[in-house]
């Protein structure tokens, strides 16, 4: 049953209102995550501090993406998987690269896809990754560091894809061009 309400600064629990400014400086508009997350000022306040430590890791723009995107597919989230390629266009990943995540096609840039392939076995193994697995991460010149910033991450999206689970969360507007549902 989905009767989450989609709060405005109006309707919002007093402590959530600086929040949903945050959100709407932030994104020239409020997310309907946000707008969700507000009924729980708490978990907004937390999601927006974790969304700008990630901005803030080691990763590049595409690492970012891919942590991001490889997570939201693997938890089939309707909303944040558009949300992230539009978040991905903006911030000029290529496009090639947003739909092999988008499709969870294997990554034409090696790279790529290993740090793929490990934000996936961290995901699954529930933090319980092969030592092949970290192998072959360190060799493809990824550390420590990194391997605890996709936790980072992790704990992001957990908080956004399963939001968007329980509360049937609709596509922003801006994003409705990227809408997407798993294979």
């Amino acid at each position: 049953m989905n009767d989450f309400t989609l709060h405005t600064k109006d309707t919002a629990p007093e402590a959530a209102k600086p929040l949903i400014d945050n959100s709407v400086s932030a994104f020239g508009m409020l997310p309907n995550l946000h707008a969700v997350m507000a009924e729980a000022p708490t978990l907004l306040e937390g999601y927006q501090v974790l969304h700008k430590l990630a901005q803030e890791t080691s990763f590049s723009a595409d690492e970012l993406t891919v942590v991001w995107q490889s997570i939201n597919v693997e938890h089939a989230c309707h909303y944040c998987v558009p949300a992230h390629t539009g978040i991905a266009k903006s911030m000029n990943v290529s496009d090639t690269l947003i739909e092999e995540l988008r499709n969870d096609e294997v990554l034409s840039d090696s790279k790529l896809n290993t740090l793929k392939e490990t934000v996936l076995a961290v995901t699954r193994g529930r933090g319980n990754v092969e030592e092949t697995q970290l192998k072959a991460f360190y060799d493809a010149g990824y550390a420590h560091k990194q391997l605890l910033e996709i936790i980072l991450v992790l704990a992001q999206k957990v908080m956004s894809n399963y939001t968007n689970h329980l509360a049937e969360t609709p596509v922003d507007e801006p994003f409705k061009k990227f809408e997407w549902s798993p294979k």
